[in-house]
């Protein structure tokens, strides 16, 4: 059901309840106005007759025929009907059943709901001729019912092209509305298709303009955050690469070179004049030499030493690593040993997020001093804080590189938030805050 329908709907009930209610206010009001009017008329009729008509302990006749007629064209008679008795029985009418001016007769159904109780007025006196007779005075409503039915008429007319002219209104504004919700949806399709740099015009109505900017703002935000997504699935293709370049490169002179120079040792001990303790201490030299390689490639690939003892003994391993090769730059660590119990998808992450931090330190920051702090406030969160006090930079050049964007993702997939603040020589401050349930 369509909201325009819906709409139209409740416009016609709501006309129809309006048109009962006010039909049937209109209906007592015209009844109480039909009945005052020919009570006032009746009461008039009757302080007229006691100040013309003599009365039976009065003396003399009443002329009719020069009285009556000029009773009869009053206006405040227009609402009753006139009759004559005479002695003989015979009714004489002095005033016809009066009609609308118009010629136009209410329906039945309007004349009974609004004329009530006929009631009459009948007064005896002697006419000029010595004749008793009686003059009778009815209530005819018909023209006031007519009054009423015109006012009725016009009333109803009113509330019909009221209604009509809501009903355009309406309609034009829906029109209006549906043609503005028509590009907005039209524009919330291509957004999902991909379409970022589709924009909505601006609109005159301040709510629709309100929604306008911001679709605008939100294909904005996708269409950057698509363009980092973009970049930094790149990146990663050109590090794994570059990994695969590196490991392919260690394999061939370091496995390959050793492997071979220990057949070629191998082979000479075939030799009765070989020595072969010698070629002993040397094939396990290069034994030594091939075990500290292999470590290396692993540590890189995964740190093994993560899995057995834990995120806080990675940390050390790390942090010791980096000053061993890096000994200008000092390096603190603040761990509880509670870290230690985190799930797996929570420790790699925040083992990578360190490396890369401490990546990043060495190779753009020129700090001498750097603290990586990991603390649990509650059982529902851990905080990392990695601060260093190097060159800093502006937040604007923090978001041309790719390691603040990864360390971004890494804590994104663990719905996690990061703040980062700096400045130009005032050192660079990270702060992760990762939910644990």
């Amino acid at each position: 059901m369509s909201l325009r329908y819906q709409i139209n709907v409740r416009i016609v009930l709501t006309s129809l309840i309006i048109l009962i209610f006010g039909g049937m206010i209109a209906i007592w009001q015209a009844r109480l106005s039909v009945k005052t009017e020919l009570d006032s008329s009746l009461n008039l009729a009757a302080q007229l007759i006691q100040l013309n008509f003599p009365t039976d302990s009065q003396r003399g006749a009443v002329d009719v025929d020069a009285w009556l007629p000029r009773f009869v064209s009053l206006e405040q008679t227009r609402h009753l009907t006139i009759q004559l008795k005479q002695p003989t029985g015979e009714i004489v009418n002095f005033a016809a059943t009066a009609t609308p001016a118009n010629n136009t007769l209410p329906p039945q159904w309007f004349v009974a709901m609004l004329s009530a109780q006929a009631t009459q007025l009948e007064q005896g006196f002697t006419d000029s001729d010595g004749k008793r007779v009686s003059l009778i005075i009815l209530a005819n409503p018909i023209d006031e019912i007519s009054e009423a039915w015109q006012e009725s008429r016009v009333f109803f007319a009113t509330l019909v092209i009221m209604t009509a002219i809501t009903f355009l209104a309406v309609n034009l504004l829906f029109s209006k509305t549906i043609k503005a919700i028509t590009v907005i949806v039209e524009a919330l399709k291509a957004i999902e298709q991909g379409n970022y740099q589709q924009k909505l015009p601006d609109f005159a109505t301040q709510e629709y303009d309100s929604i306008a900017k911001a679709i605008n703002h939100t294909a904005d935000v996708l269409d950057a955050t698509h363009n980092e997504n973009k970049a930094l699935t790149l990146h990663t293709l050109q590090i794994q690469e570059e990994e695969r370049q590196h490991l392919a490169k260690e394999l061939h002179d370091e496995l390959g070179q050793s492997l071979t120079a220990i057949k070629v040792m191998a082979a000479t001990t075939k030799n009765d004049k070989a020595n072969t303790g010698q070629i002993a201490d040397t094939i396990i030299s290069i034994c030594d030499h091939l075990i500290t390689v292999v470590r290396s490639m692993m540590r890189n690939l995964h740190p093994l030493v993560l899995t057995e003892l834990g995120l806080k003994a990675s940390l050390e391993d790390l942090l010791n690593h980096w000053s061993q090769r890096h000994p200008e730059l000092s390096l603190t660590l603040n761990c509880p040993d509670a870290v230690d119990k985190l799930e797996h998808k929570i420790t790699i992450q925040v083992f990578r997020v360190v490396q890369e931090c401490l990546t990043n330190i060495v190779r753009h920051a020129q700090a001498v001093e750097a603290t990586v702090s990991l603390e649990m406030p509650s059982e529902k969160m851990l905080r990392l804080d990695i601060t260093d006090n190097g060159q800093g930079c502006t937040l604007t050049e923090t978001k041309k590189g790719f390691g603040l964007l990864a360390i971004r993702e890494r804590i994104k997939s663990l719905d996690g938030e990061l703040n980062t603040q700096t400045a130009r020589q005032q050192g660079m401050k990270i702060t992760a805050t990762i939910p644990l349930t």
